[in-house]
């Protein structure tokens, strides 16, 4: 038997304290102080009383216990500070030190006087969890989350209060509380057995996906985020949070859970880490695109660590000494840059070069790498070539051997070799059985292809055309792709790009683009003269006469059989391509331009009598465009546009509505600029269609025009910008994102930028304020429940801030003598309107609140005095509200002596409206609303000289 302790249990509670007292001056004694702790409860734990049994003769163990929760207790209530953190730290070491002695002495099955010490704490702690005191609930939990992780095994009785209280804190109202009990929650993930809960009971991994999106508090999202597993099942949830409404919760997203616990990007699908480079590298706050560009630059670091790249290079390639292009060709292979993910690529890469700008010099081009051209190497080259051209640095191009113009052009031919090869293979393929599988590889296979020559195409925009013989090469090489019947429609703008900047003006591309469309519509009697074109390039020729060459077809479409009529369709479709891909790269005027003549005649106008949807949007783009650079044809077609706005479906109303409002900015004086009637019947057509449009993407559109047209100061009417604004607020526009984001960015910009447009949005106030109320009593109870509906006290005070005068840009010149206090003037509204008999409490209330928002300042800072008239109207608005309220004698003389002392008094007029607001308010609800003043003579008096 062991000796007897000599301990006497009296002296355990001030030894127990001394070691505390230590604990919480410093960290560096607690492996001491635990230690002499532990020394110390074992030799209570020795302690027993021979005359009971089971716990009741621990009679140490109880005492030790009773001490160490009495300090524990003096922490709980103590708030934020160094001392009460140590004092928390110590307890988790103190656990910590205890379990892995008890551990390495007793086996796991043995019940210890370690784990009846933590059970007994722990259920003390449980207790502080329900306490009134939020500062004994949450060094509750704290206590709890340093414990959680050495706590060794507990009982399941334990465990499941454990549980259940911690899932009951996540309900909290103190958000601090909420985000320590998620970050215990999360230590229990993976624990449970979903077998032994109950049915439709949440998991813990459940409950800290739905902390990580739904709960109200950022912090209690961040805490949610960062302690989540990544696993397939949470990164959906985790990717939501880049999307997330606080800047910190987004930034943690990437550098605290994407970029450490990710690991290899792979493990996210192709979708997936598009939308993470993407999202982070869009937002709008610096700090956010920072993390996203340091976890991209760490994916290229994983891709450049791999040793056989999926893209399968070729092995005629040898690349470059470090290894760098090969792993940016497997850095790109982790997105779709054969399918919309280019864009996305291309941004990743330009983060790469931003963060780690030294890559750009391993850069060597060699013959081989462009004799085995795949996808991602052709992006690579076009990107690379960009960024040393906007980051002004030739000489790296010339370092990484970059061909020469000749040379490039011969590139560009075999790659459209490639192309065309390929797809008269395709061709004689699919005269055969038609098989699913292969055909989709053949028609991936075929993407692959257009898009390496796209992106040679795209280089050679950006080289220097001072060789002639290099010119002419390529020159001959694109006008041959252009000319191709079957040319892939995603390469024409490229190959127009190409020709607008090596041709020497806008004549000739406008030829050679005709020559093209006239050698397409030909017949096979009529050959085509390309020595004549090539003849023609240097300008000595600059039209085509209709002697020579017509786009007239020999013969009419009633004359055609069916097959002719379908491939002379196609034909016109790819001739309508070119030819608005052509005009909308010409800025030269019509007349100028003869040529185009033969092509309205010909081609554009019968595109806009045919009745297949298709060719027609093809012919009225084509108008639209002549029109912008013809005025008298932009006057005679304009009406024919509005027609097609009344009976086009949607897919041709959004073209045609983009031609009437670019018509609309362009010729201002031809159409709003007109005559008043004639601007007045254009906007009330646009107001109406927009009224009874269904669709989001036209009333975006519609939004959008409008929003230019105010801004511009092309339209000043206020019906407008009251449309607008109930079109913001309304109940059917909730869900339209691009609407919203539209008219969210518009009014703050519209109003802050001129006075003007601040006077004329407080013009409408009044009137927008009582539409407004009457669609809100429409709305049924679930609609106005709605958080993505905007109220009237948000609508109202959104109105207030626009027409804040403190918040216009510097660059608005100062005010003029007859320029009004748009508050002011607000005011007076709000008053008037306080008299109405027929507004309901609620509107006077929620104008009574208004008033204490409006500001008003002295001229030395604004530079805005108010006028003696819109004084005296504002006192005796106020002072007759007095009178219906029956306000106190003080409040009468405070009011009055304000407004005896003018506006220059040391007290604000906000404050007289403020205090006037209070006497309106409170006026018991149901009473009558009288004014008293002799008749209604002397309102109509004051309302004419307010409208003078």
């Amino acid at each position: 038997m062991p000796a007897k302790s000599t301990l006497s249990l009296d002296d355990v509670p001030a030894a127990i304290a001394a070691r505390f007292d230590e604990a919480q001056k410093s960290l560096a004694n607690h492996r001491k102080n635990c230690v002499a702790l532990h020394k110390l409860h074992v030799q209570a734990s020795r302690v027993k009383d021979p005359g009971k049994k089971n716990e009741d003769a621990l009679t140490g163990e109880w005492a030790f216990g009773d001490a160490f929760i009495d300090m524990v207790n003096r922490t709980l209530a103590m708030k934020k500070g160094a001392f009460a953190d140590r004092i928390v730290r110590f307890v988790g070491s103190y656990v910590k030190m205890m379990n892995d002695k008890g551990e390495s002495h007793s086996p796991r099955t043995e019940e210890t006087f370690a784990s009846r010490f933590v059970t007994r704490l722990l259920e003390w702690l449980f207790q502080g969890f329900k306490a009134k005191n939020k500062m004994v609930r949450q060094r509750s939990i704290q206590l709890v989350i340093e414990m959680m992780a050495n706590i060794g095994e507990i009982d399941e009785s334990t465990y499941n209060q454990l549980r259940d209280n911690l899932i009951e804190r996540l309900c909290d109202k103190e958000p601090l509380i909420r985000a320590h009990a998620v970050i215990a929650l999360s230590k229990l993930v993976g624990t449970e057995d979903p077998e032994e809960l109950k049915q439709g009971e949440k998991t813990c991994l459940d409950l800290l996906l739905e902390c990580t999106q739904y709960d109200t508090a950022p912090e209690v999202r961040r805490a949610a985020l960062i302690n989540l597993p990544v696993t397939p099942e949470t990164l959906p949830v985790i990717i939501t949070r880049t999307r997330d409404t606080d800047t910190l919760t987004r930034k943690l997203t990437y550098s605290s859970v994407l970029e450490p616990k990710l690991g290899h990007p792979r493990h996210l699908t192709i979708a997936q880490r598009e939308d993470i480079t993407k999202v982070g590298l869009g937002d709008r706050e610096a700090t956010v695109r920072v993390a996203a560009g340091n976890m991209i630059t760490k994916w290229l670091d994983i891709a450049m660590s791999e040793q056989d790249p999926p893209g399968q290079l070729p092995e005629t390639w040898v690349g470059d000494d470090g290894g760098v292009m090969k792993g940016f060709i497997n850095f790109l292979t982790f997105f779709d840059v054969v399918g919309p993910g280019e864009a996305i690529a291309v941004d990743a890469m330009l983060s790469v070069f931003t963060t780690k700008p030294a890559l750009l010099d391993a850069f060597v081009f060699s013959d081989d790498f462009w004799a085995n051209l795949i996808p991602e190497s052709a992006v690579l080259a076009r990107v690379f070539v960009d960024q040393c051209l906007e980051s002004k640095s030739e000489n790296r191009l010339e370092d990484a051997a970059i061909p020469v113009v000749t040379a490039f052009a011969f590139h560009i031919q075999e790659a459209y070799n490639a192309l065309l090869s390929f797809m008269q293979e395709m061709d004689f393929l699919q005269i055969g059985e038609p098989d699913d599988e292969e055909s989709e590889a053949r028609e991936e296979e075929l993407a692959k292809k257009e898009l390496i020559l796209g992106e040679l195409l795209k280089i050679a925009l950006k080289l220097d055309y001072m060789d002639e013989i290099g010119r002419r090469k390529v020159f001959s090489v694109v006008k041959d792709m252009l000319a191709h019947p079957h040319l892939p429609p995603g390469l024409i703008e490229h190959c127009l790009d190409v020709l607008s900047k090596i041709l020497p003006s806008e004549r000739e591309l406008i030829r050679i683009v005709v020559e093209i469309i006239i050698e397409l519509r030909d017949d096979d009697e009529v050959e085509p003269a390309i020595d004549d074109v090539r003849q023609n390039f240097d300008g000595s020729r600059s039209d085509i006469t209709q002697k020579e060459r017509s786009m007239r077809r020999s013969k009419d479409r009633h004359q055609m059989t069916p097959e002719e009529q379908q491939q002379n369709d196609l034909t016109d479709m790819r001739c309508l391509v070119l030819c608005i891909g052509m005009l909308e790269r010409v800025n030269g005027t019509f007349e100028d331009n003869s040529t185009l003549e033969g092509i309205l005649t010909d081609l554009i106008v019968p595109a806009v009598k045919r009745k297949e949807l298709a060719l027609r949007e093809k012919g009225l783009v084509a108008l639209g465009l002549c029109c912008l650079i013809a005025r008298n044809m932009a006057t005679n077609s304009f009406q024919l546009f509005l027609n097609q706005v009344q009976t086009a479906p949607e897919d041709l109303k959004l073209k045609v509505l983009q031609i009437v409002f670019d018509l609309l900015v362009v010729y201002d004086r031809d159409f709003l600029g007109r005559s008043e009637e004639i601007s007045r019947q254009i906007i009330s057509f646009i107001l109406q269609t927009l009224d009874s449009e269904e669709s989001p993407a036209i009333q975006s559109m519609l939004c959008t025009g409008m929003c230019k047209l105010l801004l511009s100061g092309q339209v000043t009417d206020s019906k407008v910008l009251l449309s607008l604004a109930l079109i913001y607020i309304s109940p059917s526009t909730m869900d339209n994102a691009e609407l919203k984001q539209c008219l969210s960015y518009f009014f703050p910009v519209y109003c802050y930028s001129s006075r003007e447009n601040q006077n004329r949005m407080q013009s409408i106030f009044s009137e927008a304020f009582d539409l407004a109320s009457r669609m809100h009593e429409d709305l049924e109870d679930e609609q106005k429940e709605d958080s993505k509906l905007v109220s009237l006290h948000q609508f109202g005070l959104l109105m207030i801030d626009w027409t804040d005068m403190t918040k216009l840009v510097e660059k608005v010149p100062p005010p003029r003598p007859s320029d009004r206090n748009p508050h002011a003037d607000l005011a007076l509204q709000l008053l008037l309107a306080l008299y109405d008999s027929e507004r309901s409490d609620d509107t006077r209330k929620a104008f009574c609140q208004f008033l204490g928002h409006l500001q008003f300042f002295p001229s030395k800072e604004v530079g805005l005095e108010l006028d003696s008239r819109t004084v005296l109207k504002l006192n005796i608005l106020i002072e007759n509200l007095q009178e219906v309220s029956n306000p106190t004698q003080a409040e009468c003389s405070c009011l009055h002596a304000v407004y005896c002392s003018n506006v220059r008094s040391t007290m604000p007029l906000l404050t007289v409206l403020s205090n006037a607001s209070k006497i309106v308010s409170k006026r018991p609800s149901g009473d009558v609303w009288r004014v008293s003043i002799p008749g209604d003579m002397w309102m109509r008096s004051l309302r004419n000289s307010m409208m003078t």
